[in-house]
């Protein structure tokens, strides 16, 4: 169905569940390094494969972050709070049970603002922030995108299995109307920054250590009874959080018009075109027979260490924001662009190793965000450094290149050619400065175009321009520019 015509019968309900991988040393539950990337089942131990007898020990930095998240949200942190086992069977899940937090989580009621494209703020209230341990990671072979579906064979790498996670779970997100997908991302962009600002995790959406499920539910216009929602699970990226609500609304809408029923079940966002497909039936609470673990204590926060680490918070992302909007004296739409292309914190890291915030903008703002977009990757997946711009913006400053060789040694290190100083020499792009190499192709130039000497010395002076382009082409574009026009001044004079 038509967006326009769903809003036109519907009022969007959402909720979303976002899940943060915390970049602690070791898992939640046990000593095996929780880092990214290591050989399949090479991070692994009797606890995290679910062997006889291993006991869980609780992670006390997984705590401390937890109740840190917790305290960025607004939330209240509880005193004490228990483990449970979310009892189900999955190959990814070694144990046939989740160490999760069911009734007494350790963060709730709290909220986060987040900034819509306009300007305007939406506040999006927190109902809980738990923590669990993540699962293993499937591989299924044989299918379409690595999909389920069709898959004829499925490989289980239990490395992921027991890294300490948060779960951070929204209440029903109301009135959204048209806006909801928009709400969506900026609310899932906000969590994002804000983890990252608390060093807490890296927040690395195409990497799994964080992801995002989608619940979505339509009420027909008047009416007061939420409608029965659909669970789109583990989406990747901020744009995908968009299209996945913005899908599943008009889907949900065409079904019930053409008479049929929303089924509550969990379903797959299509990265391809932007849909979802079915998945599995959705279970309720009831059907995890949630129950207290018996091998883990509850946790105890008491005040005094709460109100610690309260006093470590860092400046939080909009904060920082508007101190930085004020130092570079941006507009709010400028600020708001930025943020909105994951620019903002490169940027920063640029100035901070050099660079003038102008030009830092305007290198990954213009052209590095063209070359991300060339590769279909967000501008942070990029294979250069904010240190790299930099060096690059300050050997322009130097003379040592012109804005055009400088575009060349970026994309020499896009490529992975090296570092800028050797794409420089691997590709001769330094400036040439031989004054005599420069004078002759000045001289050159000059007697190719008489007709442009006789309109300079006539008075129109801007003609010069086209000379200074004739002896750049000569050069291929490495003579010093400042040199040539002083060159051709001196001549004409």
């Amino acid at each position: 169905m038509d967006y326009e015509d769903v809003l036109e019968k519907f009022d969007p309900v959402m909720g979303l569940e976002v899940h943060v991988e915390l970049a602690t040393e070791t898992k939640m539950f046990s000593a095996p390094s929780a880092h990214f990337g290591a050989e399949p089942n090479s991070n692994v131990d009797p606890t995290s494969l679910g062997l006889p007898g291993a006991l869980p020990v609780v992670n006390a930095k997984g705590v401390e972050w937890a109740i840190k998240i917790g305290l960025a949200l607004n939330c209240e942190i509880a005193e004490s709070s228990h483990f449970a086992r979310k009892n189900y069977f999955y190959p990814d899940q070694p144990k046939n049970y989740q160490i999760s937090q069911y009734d007494e989580p350790i963060a709730y009621n709290g909220y986060l603002d987040v900034v819509l494209d306009d300007g305007t703020t939406w506040r999006v209230e927190i109902e809980r922030a738990h923590m669990e341990e993540d699962t293993g990671k499937l591989t299924h072979l044989g299918g379409a995108d690595g999909r389920i579906h069709g898959a004829t064979a499925s490989l289980v790498d239990c490395n992921r299995a027991g890294v300490p996670l948060i779960e951070i779970v929204t209440k029903p997100i109301i009135g959204a109307g048209e806006r909801a997908p928009e709400v969506a991302r900026a609310y899932v962009s906000a969590l994002r920054d804000l983890v990252k600002a608390l060093g807490v995790s890296d927040a690395r959406m195409d990497q799994g250590s964080m992801r995002v499920d989608s619940n979505l539910s339509l009420m027909r216009k008047g009416a007061t009874e939420f409608g029965t929602r659909t669970e789109t699970k583990n989406i990747n990226s901020l744009k995908s959080v968009e299209q996945a609500v913005r899908y599943e609304m008009q889907r949900q809408a065409q079904v019930i018009e053409d008479g049929g029923e929303i089924v509550q079940e969990t379903r797959h966002y299509q990265e391809a075109d932007g849909t979802t497909s079915k998945g599995r039936p959705k279970e309720t609470a009831e059907d995890y027979r949630y129950f207290n673990d018996p091998d883990l204590p509850p946790v105890i926060a008491p005040r005094e260490w709460v109100e610690e680490i309260r006093a470590t918070l860092p400046e939080l992302p909009w904060v920082r924001r508007a101190r930085i909007q004020e130092e570079w004296g941006l507009k709010d739409e400028e600020m708001r662009d930025l943020v909105r292309l994951g620019a903002l914190d490169l940027i920063v890291a640029t100035v901070d190793a050099g660079a003038p915030s102008d030009e830092a903008r305007s290198w990954w703002v213009a052209y590095l965000a063209q070359k991300a977009n060339e590769q279909g990757v967000e501008l942070d997946a990029l294979s250069i450094e904010p240190a790299q711009v930099a060096e690059v913006i300050a050997l322009i400053k130097d003379g040592k290149l012109t804005n055009k060789l400088a575009r060349q040694a970026v994309d020499g290190v896009l490529a992975g050619e090296g570092t800028v100083a050797e794409v420089i020499a691997a590709r001769g792009l330094e400036v040439v400065r031989d004054d005599g190499a420069i004078e002759a192709a000045v001289d050159e130039a000059l007697a190719a175009n008489p007709d442009i000497v006789e309109k300079y010395k006539a008075g129109n002076t801007k003609v010069v321009g086209a000379i200074v382009g004739s002896v750049m082409k000569a050069t291929r574009g490495k003579a010093d520019p400042a040199l040539v026009n002083q060159l051709i001044a001196k001549k004409l004079s």
